[in-house]
């Protein structure tokens, strides 16, 4: 069996619009991560980037179900001893409305080289405001 490439040249990549508010934080960036990594054309290869690029609006306005919104944390640490952070979804959402969207995508992609290229073709945005309006995307509704 062999191994099939499509040629980048003839990958067709549309642009999608998603209105994230008052969706559920896990099924917008599981759809998301499916747009950009192909999963929805005919032609899917797992090892190539020929995903489309996905706009999403209003991340400020993301929900989270059950108690969620107090309870999930976020951790990172500094590098330094005893340098663990913990934020919970609020605080994070309330410093950087686009990171706990960013962060869901990201988890759902390949690690390595293809998903940090992937993970750059969704465009993430707090208001309703986008500066994508030339590409004309179509509305995706979930």
């Amino acid at each position: 069996m062999k191994t099939v490439f499509m040629n980048p040249a003839l990958i067709e990549r549309k642009w999608f619009l998603i209105d994230a508010e008052g969706k559920i934080l896990g099924r917008v960036a599981a759809r998301v991560a499916s747009i950009v990594r192909g999963k929805t054309k005919a032609n899917y290869a797992p090892h190539q980037e020929m995903g489309d690029y996905v706009v999403v609006v209003n991340a400020e306005k993301i929900a989270v179900s059950g108690r969620k919104a107090q309870q999930k944390v976020y951790y990172h640490h500094t590098g330094y001893p005893g340098g663990l952070k913990a934020r919970t979804f609020e605080k994070v959402i309330a410093r950087h409305p686009t990171q706990p969207l960013e962060n869901a995508i990201k988890g759902m992609l390949p690690k390595g080289p293809l998903g940090r290229k992937l993970a750059k073709n969704a465009k993430i945005y707090a208001g309703a405001a986008h500066p994508h309006v030339a590409q004309n995307p179509a509305a995706i509704e979930l």
